[in-house]
């Protein structure tokens, strides 16, 4: 009988080779074995190197406290001063305040090597920038200072950075979960007393040591279902100390292109939240990376976000102007000028001069337009059978309803006229009247927007109705019946039909909330420019005032390639 050969030997190779395969990776059979090993409180444990505490690379270690919690960020100055021109000043040689780290931090060496090989045969060593360097490191250090009266706004301030404490913190090993000390955590450690770990005596206070390790762990585990949680013990946090600590912590991490926690389904908290970031991100000089992320955020809500606007427009107008967003700026723009001068006042006290000419202009040319169509419109007349305008000699009814029109175009355009003042003698009162009479206020861009809408409905059954001109024509008797009756209805529609035309291109809208809803059509759009084929022309009724206005790249506060 023949025996087969062992396919364990011949598959095993010679010594030489397996040995040189175990020389190189020194740590992959042990690693296979450390399976579920915790490594809680012994000296393999390694501080995490990201947002928000870089513990290898950081060298800006930012604290903000309010109500009693404290957030700790440690941060990269190179980040910080890219994104903040607060960091860029307050870290320059001038102002600077930066502390020199001591050199040679044990734990920084363990923790910077990384790699599996051992740095002796392949080199592949890599250490932070400063850990041994020549070259001191240098740490700053900030802190939320709130002020001392109640109108202060805090702000960060920088101070000394505490060397001494970080080095020791760094040093310094956390207790072990499970009763031991810092030393002996993670196991399998070579130490200096190795020699006489095997001796008698050594080997029954390790016994010993084993058993009240494993009774320690029991104990801690009990303790940790009685101990109250730290968020027990913490009081609760008033709404301007969350916000405060919310909006600190969106700044930082938008820093980092992380996205902001902001509120994603009420949009009202929602611009509550993005005006706070921003009001922080303008304190700190930062606008110009906190304000891409805002507008990405409220564009997200889309048909809410342009009823919001028209509800409040000069709200959205700060904002739009503060995060540089070109929709929601020109959103909000659009309705204060088809609403001017309402909110005149809280717009001149809290815009810059920059925005108030933007809407200066706007609103002369919305008003130059306006005048030329009201012209227009005035000009308006018919025709009879020979094509000769109608005059009180050529069509006497005809001519009625020219001037019924009219009369009503100019009580609905015309402001009203100021309240006559209070006259000492009654000879003095008639004089006073008729010169009040002729004089008024400015014409109101809401009012006329509804006046012009009116005009430019599809149908016109919102002015000048049947009973309206019945009752006119009644007072001419000598002209009243049912012929003449029909017959100025219809003149009346020939001059409403007339007048449509001619507002026309005042019922385009530049506004997202119109051409969203799917009603646009081919038309005219903007003001300065009628007759412009190809832009569409969202229909009126959704808003009461003219929203025709146009603003383009040009108009903007802003520089586009900012």
């Amino acid at each position: 009988m023949i025996s087969q050969p062992d396919q364990s030997l011949t598959l095993r190779g010679p010594s030489s080779v397996v040995s040189a395969r175990t020389a190189s990776r020194p740590h992959a059979s042990s690693r296979s074995k450390r399976y579920n090993r915790s490594h809680a409180g012994g000296s393999s444990y390694v501080p995490l190197n990201e947002f928000p505490v870089f513990s290898h690379s950081g060298d800006v270690e930012i604290f903000i406290r309010a109500g009693g919690k404290e957030n700790r960020y440690l941060l990269h100055k190179h980040t910080l001063t890219r994104c903040s021109g607060f960091f860029e000043a307050s870290t320059s040689r001038q102002w600077s305040k930066a502390s020199v780290l001591p050199l040679g931090e044990p734990c920084s060496r363990e923790l910077a090597r990384i790699g599996e090989d051992s740095a002796s045969s392949s080199g592949n060593e890599i250490t932070r920038p400063g850990a041994d360097s020549p070259v001191p490191r240098r740490r700053w250090r900030y802190e939320l200072d709130p002020g001392s009266g109640r109108d202060d706004i805090p702000m960060l301030v920088q101070k000394e950075a505490n060397t001494s404490g970080s080095s020791a913190e760094s040093t310094t090993q956390p207790k072990s979960l499970f009763g031991g000390g810092g030393g002996g955590g993670g196991g399998g450690g070579s130490g200096g007393g190795s020699a006489t770990a095997n001796t008698p005596a050594a080997r029954k206070t390790a016994s010993h040591s084993h058993t009240h390790s494993t009774s320690s762990f029991f104990r801690s585990v009990a303790n940790l279902s009685l101990a109250p949680t730290k968020m027990d013990q913490d009081p609760p946090l008033s709404q301007a100390d969350a916000d405060l600590l919310r909006d600190y912590d969106n700044l930082f991490r938008i820093f980092y292109n992380y996205p902001p926690m902001l509120d994603s389904i009420n949009i009202a908290d929602a611009y509550v939240q993005c005006k706070s970031l921003l009001t922080l991100g303008d304190q700190y000089d930062a606008l110009a990376v906190v304000g891409p992320r805002v507008d990405h955020h409220l564009l997200q809500f889309q048909s809410r976000l342009w009823k919001q606007i028209a509800k409040y427009p000069v709200s959205y107008l700060r904002l739009g102007y503060l995060s540089r967003s070109k929709v929601i700026f020109q959103e909000a723009l659009i309705h204060v000028v088809g609403q001017w001068p309402a909110g005149e006042r809280s717009i001149r006290q809290s815009f810059p001069d920059i925005v108030l000419d933007i809407i200066e202009d706007k609103v002369d040319e919305l008003e130059e337009t306006v005048s030329r169509i009201e012209g227009r419109l005035f000009r308006l007349n018919l025709t009879n059978s020979r094509g000769e305008r109608v005059t009180p000699n050529t069509s006497y009814l005809d001519w009625l309803a020219v001037s019924f029109f009219r009369q009503w175009l100019a009580d609905n355009t015309a402001p009203a006229p100021l309240p006559p003042p209070a006259s000492s003698s009654r000879g003095h009162s008639s004089r006073s009247t008729a010169v009040v009479a002729s004089t008024s206020t400015a014409p109101n861009l809401a009012s006329l927007g509804r006046t012009y809408r009116t005009l430019g409905s599809t149908t016109g059954a919102n002015y000048l109705g049947h009973d309206e001109c019945k009752r006119f024509l009644k007072l001419t008797p000598e002209f009243y019946s049912r012929d003449n009756l029909r017959r100025f209805e219809k003149r009346i529609d020939e001059l409403k039909s007339a007048a449509r035309e001619i507002v026309r291109p005042l019922m385009g809208s530049g506004l997202e909330l119109e051409l969203e809803r799917g009603a646009a059509t081919p038309g005219t759009i903007g003001v300065g420019t009628p007759g412009t084929p190809g832009t569409p022309a969202a229909p009126s009724g959704l808003t009461s005032y003219l929203t025709c206005v146009r603003v383009m790249e040009r108009d903007l506060p802003w520089s586009i390639d900012d």
